[in-house]
């Protein structure tokens, strides 16, 4: 039922795509009695987008992979071969339907398609009924892209002789019954290197695997348990990673032994940065993806990082695969480029069964592309001609072409087949459908132009192990002798080694602390680099707060305008006067205060930060607390304490009052930035994992005690506008040191840049808002003779009383 409801999805998710558009190119198309699928990759995407997005993937888009056409040729050979062959399947034609599968997660459509009958796909359809497209594919490119696809083939038993996935994980037929590969498993694989190891007695490697090969670094540690070797370093490679500070680290440990069990894409790239970092003579063990790369043996100083060994089927060549490649292009490149420019100007969008740069290769770059696949595609195809052999009850002389093939038959025959290829090559599968092939170690030769690989042993797993390596063929980069890769040197007669921990040389009861920029899960071999955090510029939380003050600061400049012009209200002059343009002032320059809060800090952001909001601020809350002192004096003061009310005025007490307090609080922030200024600082002990850069704790929030002043005209409330956005400030902050001891985040940093804003804001939506809302929209309440009327009732009731 589940996987019903995934075809009816994925059949919506894409159908619209794969129909649209009609893709017939010869190298990619062929008609035929029975089609053939095949996935390759012609492009490579380094990042998969959004498994949600909603349209495929145009592969055209991304980064070339010229061997990915090299395999797609070698399909076309295989095939070309049995249609021209009059023993295997006489009078039976095959075809195929090719595919550039580049991504993980949206190659769907060509999927879909491959099971599709007639354009659609009947996913509750009894198996004996259904007959899909294909009846059979091989591909896709890499273990995860095989995994991503494989439930929608195994759901119909549709044969995937693949010719490259070799997770050990592929291996359980409960859950990939119909799969099938031509080249040995991660098991044999790492048997293979470890063989390798133990033949020169290293016991001090390092091994570093592939984000899509997971498999193998597990493989590899529970093969090497009571071997003697120990697993001195490993990671797990992406195409983001510092391979610098890996190179580092394994040098520091003076490991001269590397195992790269990886893809061609991360490979490469950890090969041409030892190159770049000038590591020198390791031994590198190469796994079959990338044992016969064509590229990098000629990378400018190859020969300094050591001496590579590569691990592969042994090289079989394929008789007249070169000249089916020179029929198929033509002999010379006349009208080379006019092809290449009709075949852009076909580009399918959508079907990706296009290649623009294939076209612009030439004969040779094709042949001479890394073969290390061809013979394992080539018998892949040879495999499903086998099995439809059996199907149809061949003869020499023909086929019983009006049997019903079914994908299934096909997957029942290949388990029992076991011939010859070519007349020489033993093709038979075990239990698992993984074939039983013959192995070969490869030198890489960078002391000869052009490189060369050249055979210097073998491995046999039929009729019995069997492996050897020709040491006299081994050119060591250190003047002949085996480099040395132990974990301690050999014992002086009369010694013995002492042997302690689980891979005979490491103590697992002794632990080494990491660095302060490193980490370590609990019972790790490695330490890992932290990642460094602050709030960024570019993040979405700090561009909505700096946005936000901008805005902020635009609104203080328009009503400090706006009061400027009505100056001479009572609506300003009761909010202040002069008064109101320093409070505004203030705000402003607060205001700025919160864009130091992004960016890396530094001590100057760090003071800026807190120094700017605690002094303006506080003149602001000055001018707020002096104003309602004043509000005191007209309304209670001024009737019972005339003459203290007559000095007030008489010399200014207001301003007097502001210029003191703020004097003695700038005296005091000088004081605290020179005894205690504050730093920046790494904070590394609240997530393992991370360093938070931070400011320290430094700024204190001036506390101003005010009064709720009730007994006062209901026109003429100053006093309570001014309690409101003091209580707002209070609760603002009282949340904020809550949230500063409960939560560890870098994101604290901005939530006390809110915090700042916030407090601004609540002064100008309780004080500033309402005044600027009577001077705009309620012009008739900003006269004096509104404001005398106010009074005059409320001295009135006053009396009353």
């Amino acid at each position: 039922m589940l996987l019903s409801s995934i075809y009816i999805f994925l059949v919506g998710f894409t159908n619209c795509f794969f129909v649209k558009v009609s893709c017939s190119t010869s190298d990619f198309s062929l008609e035929g009695d029975y089609l053939l699928g095949g996935l390759f990759a012609l492009h490579e995407t380094e990042h998969e987008t959004t498994l949600f997005s909603t349209e495929a993937t145009e592969c055209f888009r991304h980064s070339t992979a010229k061997s990915g056409y090299q395999m797609l040729q070698v399909m076309r050979f295989a095939v070309e071969e049995i249609n021209n062959s009059t023993t295997l399947l006489p009078n039976v034609s095959l075809g195929y339907d090719i595919f550039d599968h580049c991504s993980n997660t949206q190659n769907f459509n060509s999927v879909l398609s491959f099971i599709s009958k007639n354009g659609s796909i009947k996913p509750k359809e009894k198996l004996n009924n259904y007959q899909p497209k294909v009846i059979a594919l091989t591909g896709p490119y890499g273990s995860s892209k095989s995994m991503t696809v494989a439930p929608l083939f195994t759901m119909d038993l549709i044969p995937m002789v693949n010719y490259v996935a070799s997770s050990y994980v592929l291996s359980d037929k409960h859950q990939y019954p119909s799969y099938v590969r031509t080249i040995p498993s991660n098991n044999d694989l790492i048997e293979m290197i470890i063989h390798i190891i133990r033949w020169f007695g290293w016991n001090w490697i390092a091994f570093l695997g592939s984000q899509h090969d997971l498999d193998g670094l597990n493989v590899f540690n529970e093969y090497i348990r009571n071997t003697g070797i120990c697993l001195a370093y490993q990671e797990s490679l992406s195409l983001n990673a510092n391979n610098s500070l890996t190179l580092k680290k394994i040098n520091k440990l003076s490991i001269n032994v590397i195992v790269i069990f990886a893809l061609p894409q991360y490979a490469t790239k950890m090969i041409k940065a030892a190159i770049a970092n000038n590591i020198q003579d390791k031994v590198w063990i190469a796994s079959q993806h990338w044992a016969m790369n064509q590229q990098l043996p000629r990378e400018p100083g190859i020969g300094k990082i050591g001496t590579v060994i590569g691990i592969m089927e042994k090289l079989l060549s394929l008789t007249g695969f070169n000249e089916f490649v020179y029929k198929a292009r033509g002999t010379t490149d006349v009208g080379h480029n006019d092809r290449a420019e009709s075949e852009v100007q076909r580009k399918s969008k959508t079907c990706n069964q296009d290649c623009d740069y294939c076209s612009l290769l030439t004969t040779e770059e094709i042949i001479n592309e890394n073969p290390t696949l061809s013979f394992a595609i080539y018998s892949a195809i040879y495999t499903i001609a086998h099995a439809l052999h059996k199907v149809l009850q061949c003869d020499m002389n023909k086929c019983h072409k009006n049997t019903m093939v079914k994908p299934y038959m096909l997957l029942g025959e290949i388990k029992k087949l076991d011939f010859l290829l070519n007349g020489k090559y033993h093709i038979k599968y075990d239990d698992h459908f993984d074939a039983t092939i013959s192995y070969a170690v490869v030198l890489w030769r960078t002391d000869v132009n052009p490189p060369q690989f050249e055979m210097v042993g073998t491995y046999e797993k039929l009729p019995e192990i069997t492996f050897t390596i020709d040491n006299s063929l081994l050119l060591w980069h250190n003047n002949g002798s085996v480099p040395f890769s132990n974990c301690s040197a050999e014992c002086e007669e009369g010694y013995s080694r002492k042997p302690e921990g689980f891979h005979s040389c490491w103590d697992p009861y002794t632990c080494f602390p990491c660095a302060e920029n490193e980490w370590s899960d609990e019972g790790s071999t490695t330490c890992k680099t932290r990642s460094v955090v602050y709030p960024q510029f570019t993040e979405i939380p700090s561009i909505i707060v700096m946005i936000s003050t901008a805005c902020l600061i635009i609104l203080f400049f328009a009503i400090f305008c706006l009061f400027a012009y009505n100056y001479d209200t009572p609506v300003v002059k009761s909010a202040g006067g002069n008064m109101c343009f320093l409070m505004l002032t203030s705000l402003i320059l607060s205001s700025i205060s919160v864009f130091f809060f992004f960016g890396k800090p530094t001590s100057v952001f760090c003071l800026l930060r807190n120094a700017i909001f605690a002094f303006f601020f506080t003149v602001c809350i000055y001018c707020l607390t002096v104003h309602s002192f004043q509000i005191v004096c007209v309304f209670k003061m001024a009737a019972q304490f005339p003459k203290v009310h007559s000095l007030w005025v008489k010399h200014n007490g207001q301003w007097l009052f502001i210029a003191c307090s703020s004097f003695i609080h700038l005296i005091s922030c000088v004081i605290w930035m020179t005894v205690d200024p504050v730093k920046a600082i790494a904070d590394s002990w609240t997530f393992k994992d991370q360093i938070m850069l931070i400011c320290e704790m430094g700024n204190t929030i001036n506390l101003n005690h005010s009064r709720v002043y009730k007994d006062l005209p209901k026109n003429y409330n100053e006093a309570k506008s001014i309690t409101f956005s003091l209580i707002l400030y209070y609760l603002i902050w009282i949340a904020y040191f809550t949230a500063y001891l409960t939560t560890k985040s870098k994101y604290i940093v901005i939530f006390n840049a809110v915090a700042q804003i916030s407090s601004i804001n609540g002064i100008l939506f309780t004080y500033f808002i309402p005044k600027s809302y009577v001077i705009i929209f309620q012009p008739q309440k900003n006269t004096p003779a509104y404001f005398h009327t106010s009074i005059q009732n409320y001295t009135q009731t006053i009396s009353r009383t």
